[in-house]
């Protein structure tokens, strides 16, 4: 079975979708995510604010945040690097782990666009 590992940013909650002004990539990602599980892949996330041991006894993950914690988001995939600094889509996730999306699969579009360059939901 494949394991995909998020090692988030310092966040309110281990998912960072509480709060009065709920991050809309965050929220499609933690959705993306119950998708993935759901697809047959173990998933773990991991918040620095709540779990920095699980930093600490990554050594791929120590060295990425080396360079500067800009880096988070890392997402490792049977422990390797496979994204870092932005959340990526379902379409991303879905390719990297090698999933066929159907029509039912696709997240739904909204009207307006919530994204910004960094973001990886477009």
């Amino acid at each position: 079975m494949k394991k995909l590992e998020v090692f988030d940013p310092a966040m309110c909650c281990s998912t960072g979708v509480c709060g009065v002004e709920v991050d809309p990539v965050l929220a499609q990602f933690s959705a993306d995510l119950k998708w993935v599980a759901e697809q047959g892949i173990h998933v773990e996330r991991h918040n620095l604010g709540q779990e920095p041991q699980a930093f600490a006894a990554n050594p791929t993950v120590l060295k990425e945040i080396e360079t500067g914690l800009d880096r988070l988001p890392i997402i490792l995939l049977d422990g390797h690097v496979i994204t870092t600094g932005v959340y990526p889509s379902r379409q991303q996730l879905a390719q990297k782990l090698d999933i066929k999306l159907t029509l039912e699969d696709k997240p739904p579009v909204e009207s307006g666009s919530c994204c910004t360059p960094k973001s990886g939901c477009c």
